[in-house]
Order: C-alpha cells, then structure tokens, then sequence
C-alpha cells in the first residue's frame, strides 16, 4: 500500500513537472512567434534587386523628403560598387578595397567585416539561410557566416567574378567572366553544373519556376534547367549584354548595348516586343529594369531614365537623370542613383523629381544600386574627394528589431510558431485537469474506503457476509 502511495505521489509530481515544462515551453513559444511575427512584417532585400527573378520591387516604404533625411554613413575606405543587401537588421554590401562588411541597419555599427585577398568586392551579396554568398575579384565565390563572418567555404576558378549570386533550391547560381553559370552546392561549395553561354560574361543570374535565365557577354540570352543546367532555349540581342535580366508575369526583361529594352515569352523565348532609346552609339543600357505595378523603369546611357508599360512596350514616361544604376521601387516611388554623384527620387506614377541626395566630394558617383527595407533606402557611393567611398542610409526605421546577431554564442529565441504556442497550451490544460482529477479521486479513495481486514480476523473469525475468502487461503 505504502509502496502504491508513492508511485502515486511520484507519478503526481512527475506530470506536475511535464506540465510546468510545457507551459514555459509554450510561453517561450508565444514569445518566439512574436519576434517573428515582427521579423517578418519587414519586406527585406537578401540580394541584388531584391529577389530570384530581379524586380527590383518592395511592399517596404522609403523616404519622401530630403529633410533629415540622412539615417546614418559608413566608411567603406574605398569605392562602393556593390549593392547592399539587408536582411534581419543587418546591411551587408562589399567595397572595393577587398572587404565585405557587416553593418548594423539602424545605426551604421561595424559588425565584422571579411577581407578577399584585397581584390576588390563589386558583386552584391545573397544573404539565405545564416550564410552570406558574395563573389570577389580575386577568383572566388565565397560563402560567410552571417552572423560572425567566418569562412564557410570559397569556390575559385581561373578568372575573375563580378556576378552577383543568387540562391535557390539548395544550390547557388552565379555567372562568371569566363563565359560560364555555374551552379554550386549551397552548403558545401561544390559543383552540380556549369555552362557555358559565351566567352564573357558578367552579369547577375535569375531564376524563376525551375529555368536560370542569364546573358552572355555576346548578348546572347539563354533560359538554362535550373537542376541540370541544360540550354531550353536562347535569344540573340544586338549588342553586348551586362544588364542583368528581370522576371515578372511570365515575361523576361532584359537591356542590351545596342539601345534597347527586350521583353522575352520566359517559357518559349519568343519576342514580345523591344523598345529603342536612342542610337547604339549613345544610348548603351547596363541597368538593370525593375518591373512594378505593370510598368518596367531603367536607365540608359543617353542621359533618360524610362517608365514603359511591362506588357506592350509603350512609352509612358522619362526624366533626365545621368547613366542611372539599377533602380528600385516601394511605396509609389522610385530611387536610384546616378554617375553624376546623385541619389535621386521620382514619382513611380509620372517621374517627377520629389528629392535628391548630392554625394559629397569632387567627381563623386553612385553606381551601386538602392536595396529598401524597414522604411530606409541604402546605397554605396564614391568620390574623389571623399576617396574611402561611403554606404548611405536614408530614411527613417519603420518596425523595431531585435539587435543583429553578431555571434555564434549569442543566444537565440527558437522560432516556434503560433500553432506550436496553441497545441502546448493544449497539452498542458489538458495534462493540469488530469493531475487534478487524479489528486480528487486518491482524496476520494483515502476518505471513504474501509480499512481492509487483517489476515488473522480472516482466518479466526467469522467473516461478514460481504467476504466470500481470504487472500492467500
């Protein structure tokens, strides 16, 4: 009996710390799936041009005022050409003295920084799952610990990559200046495929419903398996492609040298239209388009910036804007910048100016492009005065965020989900009703039950007539 009690009591106990257990694993639940929650009310911008297919398009709103308009600067010590990327509070972006760096989105704070032999970062970092993916001049493509900077793994070959990568599916798209995309494991650097497009190339990959689309330097613009990296098909512009192409509504989108804008069936290849700037000679786009809410806008080198319709090609509008970088667009407006030294705004919907940013410095330019997220836009840019070259922020930030991760030891909140957080709230009810009803029912048996009759008035006594034998008789 005594023996009975105390497994009773034990097992009492023992769902007593279960439920406990569970309700502060539920609570941590709640807590996790409010982080989250928070984490992904933010649209952020992982790479160049914002997604797989390069629209340039986010549902974040930017800056509308050139008041206050300056969040924050960081010194890069040199030229910036590449485009930031900015995921979970963290800016990342390379510079041309060789160093891919970490900064703090809300306050410009130096996270860590990663040297590439001191070849030169132009490509724009692809930021997926805690690994940083950025290709460098000095022949590899490297994978970095988002959160330290440590070195994952590098990938080199035997020319230089100015291609900025992108990740899907488990493996890392990226073009090379030897006339190749190659397609490497994600987590371990190795090669799946490579092929070859042309003797050159130089430009950004996309991927979009299983076809990596990517253009040679011979303007030569292929749709490639995106797991077997076998050709589907390829189209020929008229000139020399560095343009990276543009996806949306089953449309591919792509600049060339030879002054005009094509816009390609993404399935077949077919031409649907193409639209001329200007003569060969002088109107050369390498800007990349941004395709948003039905219209395609870019840049060329004639000195005109365009707004066409994304389905038939019309003329919709242009501004005068210097050799824009790759724009960007949120909220109704479109940023970019420009070789002339300026960040610049315009009205998505008729292209007027509403503010510009001059970059301090003689001879100063910013051909890095803007990446938006969390109601600020970030761009590198450069002078001569100003030799170091610096990354801007404008704009003010919209949703607060847990600090950045800048360690491997830091502690992290699991990412539970809601539904996680309601099934352990479950449980745990349910488990503190069975305890209950287990404690009732033992106060029950120990209040009411008789005392059972010892073995000696069993054997020498008359037994009542409710006992029909005696144990072990």
């Amino acid at each position: 009996m005594l023996l009975q009690l105390g497994m009773k009591g034990n097992l009492k106990k023992t769902l007593v710390i279960v439920f406990v257990a569970i309700l502060c694993l539920s609570m941590f639940s709640i807590y996790g799936s409010k982080v989250n929650a928070q984490q992904s009310a933010v649209d952020w911008w992982p790479m160049f041009h914002h997604d797989l297919t390069h629209t340039g398009y986010s549902t974040s709103t930017g800056p509308l005022t050139n008041k206050t308009l300056t969040l924050w600067t960081f010194a890069a010590y040199y030229s910036v050409s590449s485009s930031p990327a900015v995921l979970d509070g963290v800016v990342y972006v390379g510079s041309d003295n060789g160093n891919m760096y970490a900064v703090n989105a809300a306050t410009g704070e130096d996270l860590w920084s990663y040297n590439t032999n001191g070849q030169a970062v132009a490509s724009s970092p692809a930021v997926a799952n805690g690994v940083v993916y950025v290709s460098a001049e000095d022949d590899n493509l490297y994978a970095l610990n988002a959160a330290t900077g440590t070195k994952i793994w590098s990938y080199k070959i035997g020319d230089s990559w100015f291609s900025s990568p992108v990740v899907a599916n488990g493996l890392v798209y990226v073009t090379c200046t030897d006339g190749n995309v190659y397609a490497l494991n994600a987590a371990k650097g190795t090669k799946a495929w490579n092929c070859t497009i042309g003797s050159y190339a130089d430009s950004s990959p996309a991927v979009a419903n299983g076809f990596v689309y990517a253009i040679s330097g011979e303007g030569h613009l292929y749709a490639l398996n995106a797991a077997k990296g076998t050709n589907i098909w390829n189209y020929t512009t008229g000139n020399y492609g560095s343009s990276s192409p543009t996806v949306a509504n089953g449309l591919v989108y792509v600049n060339s040298e030879d002054g005009n804008i094509y816009s390609l069936n993404a399935s077949t290849g077919t031409k649907t239209w193409s639209y001329p700037t200007g003569s060969p000679s002088s109107s050369t786009i390498t800007s990349t388009p941004a395709v948003a809410n039905g219209v395609v806008y870019f840049g060329s080198y004639e000195d005109n910036f365009y707004a066409l319709n994304a389905t038939t090609g019309a003329y919709l509008w242009s501004n005068s804007i210097d050799r824009s970088s790759s724009p960007a667009v949120a909220d109704g407006v479109v940023y970019g910048g420009s070789i002339d030294g300026y960040m610049y705004a315009l009205n998505a919907s008729t292209g007027a100016f509403i503010w510009s940013f001059a970059v301090p410095g003689k001879n100063s330019a910013v051909v890095s492009s803007p990446a938006i997220a969390n109601g600020v836009v970030y761009i590198g840019a450069s002078s001569d005065t100003d030799f170091d070259g610096k990354v801007y922020a404008f704009g003010a930030i919209e949703v607060p965020q847990p600090s950045p991760p800048i360690s491997s030891t830091s502690p992290t909140v699991p990412e539970f989900s809601p539904m996680l957080a309601i099934l352990t709230l479950i449980v745990a009810v349910s488990i503190f009703f069975a305890v209950m009803l287990s404690w009732s029912q033992d106060r029950a048996r120990t209040r009411y039950e008789a005392p059972a009759p010892s073995l000696t008035s069993c054997a020498g006594t008359p037994l009542p007539k409710a006992f029909r034998g005696c144990p072990g008789v």
